[in-house]
């Protein structure tokens, strides 16, 4: 090899050095800008900015909060673990159970096509909101046949009213007249065939102002019918507007606009967030010594950080097989209770719009009212 050739390869290698060297300095500048970015976003105003130009101490700051961040997710699963698998503090029972609510079906009374549905699955919905209505035309034309038969009615009862007054005028007539006759009969001045024909007038006089009597009862009996007719299809188109009953979540649209529904077709299930519980079971010795209005607690699966506080509302009184949902075939076996645990009006009020039925979790329950509950089962919210 030339001298000339070993030159050349020589400066090739140095060059190769030199972008190497290049290409490594570009990467710890920018690894250092990356952490520094993140150092900025973590630790907000408590940061200094001279301090973070500095990659190493950018690098220590970026550890040590990895290093707590890690430290306190492992104490958060060694207390799941440990209240999940571990045994529990005497007097305190614990059963896997699932967060449910009360369900309460809008159905349309009557049949028709559904004209309008103005809430969507999820959508909160008050008491009374109005949120379908039913077109019926064929009750509407009912109820307009209906209101003029109660005219109609009326009409017949003031023309019963003016004939009972010209019955009570023939009947004061023909009654004027028997009497006269009568005072003539016994003086001799007209014959007795006379007086029995003002009788007989007398007496149909009566009987038609009787009848026009009961022909105005007949017109007032009229009127009531047809009022009460109008009632009725008034309280149907009524109904044909579906309001919630209750404030709450829409859980299903069973129905679409312009659809036809039956006559007790459910239109939409809501969710009653007021009334929400976690179910739970128990073996007899243990759902015995459960009281009533005592206090409980709920760990749920997606946040398991946080003890929600709730209350035993509910022991059933007989014993029923576990449900398919606990796993174990051991516990399938026993007989056991259902028990409720009520959560706290104030929690939901405070935190409606993350309630979700169907997630699972952990109820606790004491069996003795007089055990403490462990700092690891005290309450903490979100908030707290």
């Amino acid at each position: 090899m030339s001298k000339r050739t070993r030159t050349a390869m020589s400066e090739s290698n140095e060059v190769c050095e030199t972008q190497e060297r290049a290409k490594t300095s570009a990467a710890v500048r920018v690894s250092a800008a990356v952490l520094t970015a993140i150092a900025s976003l973590t630790l907000g105003s408590f940061a200094d900015p001279v301090l973070l130009g500095s990659t190493a101490y950018a690098q220590s700051q970026f550890q040590t909060l990895i290093a707590s961040a890690a430290h306190a997710q492992s104490k958060i699963q060694a207390m799941i673990d440990r209240l999940r698998n571990g045994a529990t503090s005497k007097g305190i029972a614990k059963s896997n159970g699932r967060i449910e609510a009360t369900q309460v079906d809008v159905a349309a009374k009557y049949a028709g096509r559904l004209a309008t549905l103005t809430v969507n699955e999820g959508d909160e919905v008050t008491a009374g909101q109005v949120v379908a209505t039913i077109s019926s035309p064929e009750t509407e034309a009912q109820l307009r046949a209906a209101q003029a038969q109660v005219l109609r009615a009326k009409q017949a009862l003031a023309e019963a009213v003016a004939l009972i007054a010209q019955r009570n005028s023939d009947l004061t007539f023909a009654k004027t007249d028997f009497e006269r006759a009568k005072a003539l009969i016994d003086h001799g001045n007209i014959p007795q065939q006379v007086v029995d024909q003002r009788r007989n007038k007398l007496e149909a006089a009566d009987a038609a102002y009787t009848a026009a009597t009961a022909q105005r009862e007949q017109a007032e009996f009229a009127i009531k019918a047809a009022e009460a007719d109008v009632e009725r299809l008034q309280s149907i188109l009524v109904d044909l507007v579906l309001v919630s009953p209750r404030s709450g979540r829409v859980q299903y649209r069973l129905a679409r606009a312009g659809e036809v529904v039956a006559a007790g077709q459910r239109v939409l299930t809501i969710l009653d967030l007021n009334d929400v519980y976690m179910t739970i079971y128990l073996p007899a010795a243990q759902a015995g010594a459960v009281a009533l209005g005592d206090e409980a607690r709920m760990i749920l699966d997606p946040f398991p950080q946080f003890v929600i506080p709730a209350t035993v509302s509910f022991v059933a009184t007989d014993a029923q097989f576990t449900p398919k949902s606990v796993e174990t075939a051991e516990e399938r076996e026993k007989l056991i209770f259902r028990i409720k645990l009520q959560v706290d009006l104030k929690v939901l009020n405070k935190y409606h719009s993350q309630v979700k039925t169907g997630v699972r979790g952990i109820g606790f329950v004491r069996t003795e009212t007089a055990v403490l509950w462990p700092d690891d089962l005290a309450p903490r919210l979100p908030s707290d």
